[in-house]
This record gives structure tokens, C-alpha cells and sequence, in this order.
């Protein structure tokens, strides 16, 4: 039988011959590897809206390949484009990707560009990010901006990871729990541990103390949107974590992929953002721990202005926040 030509990631395991994908469901780390396939653009709308994949750059590729498999399979290719452009609001990837693939002659080869783009990119901002961290230092990340959040490598932490493997560095990571949702704790102390880089876990309500105490160097996380005046679109409780950074004088750093810059948002203010169900709050992997009468708000994203925002690292180098609309 004829090998099935494929592209496997950490995260991502496609099929080009098979029209078919599989995604691993990070509902499910860190307690089990568990891989979801996809046969349908219906497929990955419900894998982005109920989080077995997130992250933005990991957004738009699975969205990408939904609308390849739609094409390849026949269905209703307009349609599937429609639907996964309504499965998330914030994430200016869901909406890079699909408009290349809207445009593409060949959706296949698109979707695969857009796919080996992701990790060439993620590597070049990890070098450029790398340069701005002293040999041995402690950073601080929140929700996950790792290998998890993009096709490979990772954009907050593939500077920890070039850091460390390119650079010879060495870097220890703080990692927020990130409620609602523990995208910290589930996630980011998962693919540090596989990698060995040493990581401890914190509360969300830890994070004042550990800055005073002065034993993180730098903060870095990734984004989901940023808007042309440098404000950054983030997981809940990012702006909360700059502006302790600002109080405190650690650094704190952006990385994200130029295709993260949204030519059609020009504030901070007109970035969309999330409401996810209140279910999210008031369980904690399915368990209930606040009253069922008591109504719960469960923002998915907040916004970080640009004046706490020390740097942005990109693929194509690191800038000052009011200098991204010149990157795209």
C-alpha cells in the first residue's frame, strides 16, 4: 500500500491523501493524549468553538484545514468558510487564515503553506525574543502561548524554547493557573515538563507577590488580536499582569506573529471580545464550586494598552507597540 503523505505536530496530525486531519483535544491534558478526528468542516468548527483547540495561531490552521476538507470532500465550500468564521471572535488568525483560503486556487496547498508559515515564523520570533532575555533569568507567562497554541514551537513560549535550546540559556518559567479554563496549569506546565524546562505553577492571585518579590525578569505572553495602535487583545487577566508589571518595572513582552496584526482594527476599544458560558466559572472540570443562582461573568479576553507593553516580538524583529501598524 501507498504511504499517506503527512504533517504531524505536536499538535496536528494531517492526512493529505485522506482529506482528513486529527487534532489533539487539550480538553483533555494533562490527564490523556487523545486525538479527535476530523472528516468535516463541521468537525473543526465544533474543535475550535469547544477548545480542544485554542490559541490563535492554532485557531486559524485548524480553520484552514476544516475549509480544505470541506473542498476536498465536496461540501458547500462558501458555507464552511461562513461557519468556521463564526466560531470565535477575538482571534484575528481565525480570520487571516480563512480569508487565504477564501482566495486560494489551490486550498490544499494553502492550507499547507499556511501550516509550515506557522512554525517558520514562531522559530524566527523565538531567535528575535531569545536576544532580549539575560543568560539565566526567571519569566513569568500566562494562560498558553506554546507549541499548544500554534502548529509548533510557540510564539510567548518559542522564546523560552530558542532561549534554552538555540541560545544555551538559562531560563526557568513561572506559569499562571489562567481561570477560568486552567490553560496554565493543564497546558503550558504539560509541554514544559516534556521539553524539561523547569516551570512552577502559581495562583492567579500570586502574581503581585511574585513580582515584589522581585523573582521574575521578564513577562511574556502571546496575543489573540493586535490592533494598529499596539493595544494587545489576551487571555483574561493579561492587563491585570501588566500593569503589576509596570508597578514593579519587569519587562513585560508580546510575541506574536505579524498575521496576529489586524489591519481593520485601529484601537484597543474595537477589538471583539469573547463571552464564554458561565459554566466555565462556576465548575472547574465539571465539578460545581460556586451557588447554581448566582449569575457568573466570564470574559474570555481582556486588553492591554500599549503604554505597559514594552515590546512586541515578531518574525520580523522586535518592536515598540505604536510601531506594528508598520509591520503589516
Amino acid at each position: 500500500m501507498k504511504p499517506v503523505s503527512a504533517f504531524k505536530t505536536l499538535t496536528l496530525r494531517v492526512y493529505w491523501d485522506e482529506a482528513r486531519f486529527e487534532v489533539l483535544d487539550q480538553t483533555e491534558l494533562p490527564d490523556r493524549e487523545v486525538w479527535r478526528e476530523c472528516t468535516s468542516y463541521e468537525d473543526a468548527a465544533e474543535a475550535i468553538e469547544n477548545m480542544r483547540v485554542r490559541g490563535a495561531p492554532l485557531i486559524g490552521a485548524v480553520a484552514a484545514l476544516g475549509a480544505w476538507v470541506a473542498y476536498e470532500r465536496d461540501e458547500d465550500y462558501g458555507e464552511a468558510i461562513e461557519r468556521l468564521r463564526n466560531t470565535r471572535p477575538t482571534a484575528r488568525n481565525l480570520f487571516w487564515a480563512l480569508e487565504r483560503m477564501e482566495g486560494a486556487e489551490n486550498p490544499r496547498k494553502e492550507a499547507e503553506r499556511i501550516l509550515r508559515e506557522d512554525v517558520k515564523v514562531n522559530r524566527e520570533l523565538g531567535d528575535h525574543g531569545a536576544e532580549l532575555l539575560p543568560d539565566e533569568c526567571t519569566v513569568l507567562t500566562h494562560c498558553n502561548a506554546g507549541a499548544l497554541a500554534c502548529v509548533d514551537w510557540g510564539t510567548a513560549l518559542g522564546v523560552v524554547r530558542s532561549a534554552v535550546f538555540n541560545m544555551n540559556k538559562e531560563v526557568e518559567v513561572i506559569a499562571t493557573e489562567t481561570r477560568p479554563v486552567q490553560q496554565g496549569a493543564r497546558l503550558t506546565c504539560w509541554e514544559l515538563s516534556k521539553d524539561d524546562i523547569p516551570v512552577t505553577l502559581i495562583a492567579d492571585t500570586a502574581v503581585g507577590y511574585v513580582l515584589a518579590s522581585g523573582e521574575v525578569d521578564a513577562i511574556i505572553v502571546g496575543a489573540d488580536r493586535i490592533a494598529l495602535d499596539g493595544s494587545v487583545a489576551n487571555k483574561i487577566g493579561t492587563y491585570q499582569i501588566a500593569v503589576l508589571a509596570d508597578r514593579h518595572d519587569v519587562p513585560f513582552y508580546v510575541a506574536a506573529p505579524t498575521s496576529t496584526i489586524d489591519p481593520n482594527t485601529e484601537t484597543g476599544e474595537d477589538i471583539p471580545i469573547e463571552h464564554r458560558s458561565e459554566d466555565e466559572v462556576k465548575k472547574v472540570r465539571g465539578v460545581r464550586v460556586a451557588p447554581e443562582d448566582v449569575p457568573a461573568l466570564n470574559p474570555a479576553f481582556d486588553v492591554t494598552p500599549p503604554e505597559l507593553i514594552d515590546a512586541i516580538i515578531t518574525e520580523k524583529g522586535v518592536v515598540e507597540p505604536q510601531e506594528v501598524a508598520d509591520l503589516v
